[in-house]
């Protein structure tokens, strides 16, 4: 049996070649997802993206297709039937799914304080971060693992929930801090029943991300509106968020999403468990957290 002491495969233990292989992506249309499937493509996958915009979805397509085979589908996370429709269509027409990229994610709709927050916050945010990712997981998972050949799982996760919360994105960080815990725990039990299949949990970094996350609102739901509309709280836009990071002196630049697809593939190729860049980062605040937690304090936040 496979070492348990960590969460995925020792470095180097599964070569990965990925010239043949089938990747679908979730939320692949733009920002990070669509720097995945840009990874891929160059890499020689075969990749489905699925996306709940179809705008986006053959935009993406149309100006990827030149870097290889790629198709949409589209699919809404957050309803279980159609994530079993996608794995449907998957299966029909590649036949396999060897590389799943869990990555589909939206905000609570405004940040603010958390009792500012309303229920319907919850249930939106909860809906596509963390019963998207379930869904797509217990969709896809027991295919492969009944195909028996080598795959991946990989989480779209955030250092805000899944290292430690952002105070005033309560909601969107639990969402994250679920995720971490979930695919954990399927890493866990896939390295001790001894599966082709490993799962990993990304902490996109490397800094500032401009991705439709800022404007996820555009795809919420009519019914899961907030019953009490305000404005939006102060630095819930993109620009908003990286001026007041510019006028406190704060690194403010941008990353490359192409570059952070690339960077997610490399770090899967080594065996790790956690990708994406500046996971060392973590390693200071995580320490601090459990020293607090250890003598019953309350812990500091991902700003501390």
């Amino acid at each position: 049996m496979a070492d348990q002491s960590t969460g995925s495969p020792p470095p180097g233990s599964r070569p990965l070649d990925y010239r043949g292989k089938v990747a679908v992506v979730t939320g692949g249309a733009g920002g990070i997802g669509r720097g995945l499937v840009h990874a891929l493509l160059t890499r020689g996958a075969e990749v489905v993206v699925a996306d709940v915009e179809d705008p986006a979805l053959s935009a993406a397509v149309d100006g990827l297709t030149a870097l290889g085979k790629v198709r949409g589908v589209r699919t809404d996370v957050a309803d279980a039937g159609s994530v079993e429709a996608l794995a449907d269509d998957v299966y029909a027409h590649e036949g396999r799914c060897d590389l799943l990229f869990a990555n589909a994610g939206v905000t609570s709709g405004g940040g603010g304080l958390p009792w500012e927050q309303e229920i319907n916050d919850w249930r939106w945010c909860f809906s596509v971060n963390v019963f998207g990712v379930a869904a797509t997981v217990l969709t896809f998972l027991p295919r492969m693992l009944e195909a028996g050949t080598p795959g991946e799982i990989i989480a779209t996760s955030s250092g805000d929930g899944g290292v430690a919360p952002v105070p005033y994105a309560s909601v969107y960080a639990s969402s994250k801090a679920a995720v971490s815990c979930f695919i954990e725990a399927v890493a866990h039990q896939l390295r001790t029943t001894g599966a082709a299949v490993g799962a990993h949990v990304f902490y996109p970094g490397g800094g500032l991300l401009d991705t439709g996350l800022w404007t996820a609102g555009r795809n919420r739901p009519a019914e899961l509106e907030r019953l009490r509309p305000r404005p939006p709280a102060p630095g819930t836009t993109f620009p908003e968020f990286k001026a007041q990071l510019e006028a406190a002196g704060l690194p403010a630049d941008v990353v490359d999403l192409d570059w952070l697809g690339d960077q997610v593939l490399e770090h899967l190729a080594e065996g790790r468990y956690i990708l994406g860049p500046g996971s060392e980062r973590f390693g200071p605040l995580l320490h601090s957290r459990a020293d607090a937690i250890a003598k019953g304090e309350l812990p500091p936040t991902l700003l501390h």
